[in-house]
């Protein structure tokens, strides 16, 4: 999946906690919610004259915006190592922080489990 396809996706089922997420869709996504908002926070100091320390409208917009996506993905990506994504509650502890993590770059399991089956990927012929 690339970038494009991965925001989509995402964008797409924007509350959708059920299913599952490929590695290459929740990471794409980070990609994109961080870059944007490294972008958001430029436009504010550069264009607005916000400060850097404090939140900016547009920043603020779009992260409230990306907020419940990420969510949605991060349980889908929790769900392909059949985990629940109820585990992102450890995002409030800093050690839990690195675990969630580890548990996003693990590969999904190949067969079906309680959260449904794996995805498919479509391989491109040149």
């Amino acid at each position: 999946m690339d970038l494009q396809t991965s925001i989509k996706t995402c964008f797409n089922k924007y509350a959708d906690f059920s299913g599952r997420a490929l590695r290459s869709e929740f990471w794409f996504f980070c990609l994109f919610t961080f870059l944007g908002g490294i972008i958001t926070v430029i436009i504010d100091v550069m264009i607005l004259g916000y400060s850097v320390e404090s939140y900016g409208p547009i920043n603020l917009i779009f992260s409230v915006g990306v907020l419940l996506p990420s969510f949605a993905v991060t349980t889908r990506r929790l769900h392909d190592i059949n985990r629940s994504g109820w585990w992102q509650l450890l995002y409030i502890t800093i050690i839990g922080i690195v675990l969630v993590v580890i548990w996003c770059a693990t590969e999904g399991e190949n067969k079906k489990n309680k959260y449904g089956s794996p995805i498919k990927i479509k391989s491109k012929r040149r």
